[in-house]
């Protein structure tokens, strides 16, 4: 809640805590904190109410310059409701009901403003007018629409800016109108993406043996051509043993091509649009019951042998994977090239690797998950030896013109696990082996994990992993709106967004 200071007046105890209002002479009780009753008496024996405002009961950085607009704020819904109400304290109930909120709004955004300017050098290498973006929208309060609207030519110069420089001959004018950043396009290697929004769609037909459902291509087709620019598959394991549930998609066998093969035609044919392909194996999170069923249920029949990096079961109900020698680690690693093989052969422009949510190659990042004694335990160097031995071989495997992502968390967000600044220094790692793009995840590396979840929870993860590492970023997390994805693509917070969309 928010910051509460009381007060003090002489040695009769005349004070108001919390939201600010005393209590009658009959002990009668305003809502929410604590409150004494006032003693002091006019000459005429009437009681006195002492009523704080503004800073004087609750603070927010001064970065934001708020005190005085919501000690206002505060007086005309206290004298609001003191009109609306007879009762005392049916009128103190409602006033707490109206600021509460408010107030503890203006407090988020004032920690955001100050976070900001504690970590202000990340964004100095910038240019001026993402610069200056990134500062008027520090808070959250302020978003790409809300410039546009408050100041026109500003807006206008934040699209200029933007958008990317007119092939050919130089223009004989300068550019006067440009589309907004999330049609801007992206250049990846040599991949060029029509616009900066992408879709992630999960089918509710289960695959046969790895293989794509027939309406798997149609469900991907939808999507695109809706006019995004990238959509992306769910995760795809690269071995039988791999698999999430039973009816998990997989590329891992040579009759799987021909399916993926019309998958990724059906994508393409809606141009300019292109595909990823999310590649991953489950480790201890494999084996499990359809999602419909629950989350991480591990099947009663027909389950597999589980991989990990230590052998600690998922969930207490989940089996004990083993924990994989150098054979299984050459095996898984094979396995992993032999998919990226045939995801080149299907037409396949983007490949992502998945080492994030608790899969195999997470469960050697995190400390929650990696227990191991020897070279490829202990320090995030030894535990990211082995992710980086998979990622080298799928980028010696995948066409050297077509870029290469990582999925990587932002955080555990659990007791003891890794948090935002090993994130840092793993995509720094990361972009010296030929990644060229991070897709930013958070939690699930175990099962209590508590990720902030809510709209755009992902995206200060993003901009620090962007900012700092000095890597494009792919970034989701509730992101339902044009003015969602505009805001964080010019404040340089990420490179492109994952529009939740349903159809």
């Amino acid at each position: 809640g928010a910051a509460r200071r009381q007060s003090k007046i002489h040695d009769e105890g005349l004070g108001v805590g919390g939201w600010g209002v005393g209590d009658d002479a009959r002990g009668g009780g305003g809502a929410g904190a604590a409150r004494r009753q006032s003693k002091i008496q006019n000459p005429k024996s009437k009681i006195r109410y002492l009523v704080l405002l503004g800073d004087a009961v609750h603070t927010a950085h001064f970065s934001i310059g708020s005190g005085t607009k919501l000690a206002m704020e505060d007086a005309i819904a206290l004298a609001g409701a003191l009109e609306q109400y007879p009762d005392l304290a049916m009128a103190l109930n409602a006033y707490e009901l109206e600021r509460k909120p408010v107030v503890e709004t203006f407090q988020k955004a004032g920690q955001e403003s100050q976070t900001y300017f504690e970590t202000l050098k990340r964004y100095l290498n910038l240019d001026p007018v993402p610069f200056t973006f990134q500062l008027l929208t520090r808070s959250g309060r302020i978003t790409y629409d809300d410039l546009r609207l408050r100041d026109t030519r500003f807006g206008e110069l934040v699209d200029r800016v933007f958008a990317p420089p007119a092939a050919g001959p130089a223009p004989v004018a300068p550019v006067v109108v440009a589309a907004p950043p999330l049609f801007a396009p992206l250049a990846l290697r040599g991949l060029r993406l029509a616009n900066r929004v992408g879709v992630a769609p999960l089918s509710t037909c289960p695959a046969l043996d790895g293989a794509p459902p027939a309406g798997y291509a149609e469900l991907l087709g939808r999507y695109v051509g809706g006019g995004a620019g990238l959509v992306l598959t769910e995760p795809v394991a690269v071995a039988a043993d791999g698999r999430t549930t039973p009816g998990a998609l997989g590329l891992y066998a040579e009759a799987h091509l021909a399916a993926w093969t019309r998958v990724v035609a059906a994508v393409q044919a809606h141009a300019p649009a292109r595909i990823a392909l999310q590649l991953g194996h489950a480790g201890r999170r494999g084996a499990t019951r359809p999602r419909a069923e629950g989350l991480d249920r591990p099947l009663r029949t027909g389950g597999w042998p589980l991989l990990a990096a230590s052998a600690l079961p998922y969930t207490p109900t989940s089996p004990v994977p083993r924990a994989m020698d150098r054979a299984a680690m050459d095996r898984v690693r094979d396995d992993f090239v032999r998919a990226t093989q045939l995801a080149a052969a299907a037409g396949v422009d983007l490949l992502v690797l998945q080492m994030a949510q608790g899969y195999l190659l997470a469960s050697f990042l995190s400390p929650l998950t990696n227990q191991r004694a020897d070279a490829y335990g202990g320090d995030l160097p030894a535990r990211l030896r082995y992710p980086l031995e998979v990622l080298d071989a799928v980028r010696a495997a995948w066409p050297a013109d077509k870029p290469l992502a990582v999925a990587l968390s932002g955080g555990d967000f659990a007791k003891g696990g890794a948090g935002i600044e090993e994130a840092v220094a793993s995509a720094r790692v990361l972009r010296a082996h030929g990644c060229d793009l991070v897709v930013v995840q958070a939690g699930q590396t175990v099962p209590d994990s508590e990720p902030p979840y809510g709209r755009g929870f992902l995206t200060p993860l993003s901009d620090r992993i962007r900012n700092e590492a000095g890597i494009p970023t792919l970034v989701g997390g509730y992101l339902t709106t044009s003015n969602d994805v505009n805001t964080i693509l010019a404040a340089g917070r990420a490179d492109l967004c994952v529009l939740e969309a349903g159809l």
